[in-house]
């Protein structure tokens, strides 16, 4: 059985850096696409980051420069580094897991798997 089950998340100011974490169970990260996506209140979900089994990742536009996504084969885990905060970052931040070893894009459609996520709030 597939869990993703999201930590790391909280409070900090504009300019500030959260790493989140991502815990998988039931199979390996290393073998599928994984990615972070995050959702705003009234907003729809979009797509921040992805990596896919060969270690390629792909970053919105948005978070370019100031995001970086990875994984620890050895934990099991993904994570998601955020420096440089903005409040437009905060959102309700969310882990995914792919049905492929293959990224085909950050469409929130495409991953079958979701953890329950982690709350990023960045103050001004």
């Amino acid at each position: 059985q597939v869990q993703l089950v999201e930590s790391g998340g909280g409070s900090v100011q504009a300019g500030g850096s959260l790493r989140l974490s991502c815990a998988a169970s039931g199979y390996t990260v290393r073998t599928y696409c994984m990615g972070w996506f995050r959702q705003a209140p009234g907003k729809e979900r979009e797509g921040v980051a992805s990596i896919n089994s060969i270690g390629s990742t792909t970053y919105a536009d948005s978070v370019k420069g100031r995001f970086t996504i990875s994984r620890d084969n050895a934990k099991n885990t993904l994570a998601l580094q955020m420096n440089s905060l903005k409040p437009e970052d905060t959102a309700m931040y969310y882990c995914a897991r792919d049905r492929s070893w293959r990224c085909t894009g950050l469409v929130a459609a495409v991953f079958p798997y979701w953890g329950q996520g982690t709350q990023v709030t960045v103050s001004s």
